[in-house]
């Protein structure tokens, strides 16, 4: 029987036998240093049984967390560099991350700003923070989009994110407000009418994008959540990590991305994974990122194909990093086969 309610401890999970009882003291320590959330929704999907399970991989914590390797760093992206104000992280000219939260409904075992949420980590901004976020928004003409991140903004109540929106349905120059979560999957039963006409509230262009890192956690339930935002005239894309032992296969990721489609979210970005630490057990190569983005290409449609991303470490920013096919006159098909470009006359 999967749990009821969100498991947050390794004890939790060793209750509703998700891990094994003799597991238990060595995954305490790495809870009691990387945070712990699994959703019933989410822990429904385990086999506890299969070593392999790419939904225990993302969420069960592992001993491996605890082995630090060369080049991780507590904020791989540079967050803290370019936080100009509390909640702020102001990267790229034309737009800026609104942090209101760094509470999660699910701990990712790779995240990336594993340092800053969760119950250890970076508080909700206070009214008084967000306000000031809010200033430095509008004081700037040139911030055309408002990413709406944390932690994840829609583990905030609807009356909470309704606040959002209309404070930005003010700043004029906003024309742009883009939500970034993992809840229509994890736990979609929070997606209400309410919570879709909070999203809506800024009246400017509102756009979701679902972090979804296999085809399993677009369940029913979870389809019928996002059919609810995509009802409601929100459009929908998609954010994947690229894991190792979870998604990194032609098959599995090309699953997701058709799974993505058929639930009328459009493929984004497919991330590489960032220096996050403890991680490295997780971590591809880019080489085998380009290889499977190139197994991609011409096996499904393109409405399927996300771009392949690489955030720069040290906060220098996001870079598409696929595979090249046109090299000195040359150019390669789907199949691999060389085709001489521009074609002989």
């Amino acid at each position: 029987m999967p749990p009821a309610h969100t498991l947050r401890s390794a004890a939790a999970l060793a209750d509703a036998g998700l891990i094994a009882p003799e597991r238990l003291p060595a995954l305490e320590r790495v809870a009691a240093q990387y945070a712990v959330a699994i959703t019933a929704d989410m822990a429904a999907l385990i086999e506890p049984a299969n070593q392999a399970d790419p939904i225990a991989r993302q969420f069960l914590p592992q001993v491996a967390e605890l082995v630090s390797t060369p080049g991780e760093d507590p904020d791989p992206i540079g967050d803290l560099t370019h936080s100009p104000v509390e909640g702020v992280v102001h990267r790229y000219a034309d737009r800026v991350l609104l942090k209101p939260t760094h509470t999660c409904a699910v701990y990712c075992r790779f995240c990336f700003r594993r340092e800053m949420v969760g119950p250890e980590g970076l508080k909700t901004l206070s009214p008084a923070q967000l306000d000031a976020a809010c200033a430095y928004i509008a004081a700037r003409p040139e911030i055309w989009e408002v990413i709406v991140t944390g932690g994840d903004p829609l583990v905030l109540s609807p009356r909470r994110l309704r606040d959002i929106g209309e404070r930005l349905a003010q700043i004029e120059h906003v024309k742009v407000v883009r939500f970034h979560t993992r809840v229509p999957a994890v736990d979609p039963s929070l997606i209400t009418g309410e919570m879709v006409d909070a999203l809506k509230a800024s009246g400017k262009a509102v756009y979701v994008a679902l972090h979804a890192n296999h085809a399993r956690e677009l369940t029913p339930a979870a389809r019928a959540a996002c059919g609810r935002i995509v009802d409601a005239g929100i459009p929908m894309i998609s954010q994947t990590v690229l894991l190792a032992g979870i998604n990194d296969d032609p098959q599995t990721l090309s699953a997701l991305m058709r799974a993505f489609v058929e639930t009328r979210i459009k493929p984004y970005y497919l991330h590489h994974h960032d220096y996050a630490p403890g991680t490295a057990h997780l971590r591809t190569t880019i080489d085998e990122g380009q290889a499977l983005m190139k197994a991609l290409r011409g096996a499904i449609s393109g409405l399927c194909q996300p771009t392949y991303i690489l955030d720069i470490p040290g906060g220098h920013g996001k870079v598409p990093v696929g595979p090249g096919y046109l090299d000195n006159g040359t150019v390669e098909d789907p199949e691999g086969r060389a085709h001489p470009y521009p074609p002989a006359g």
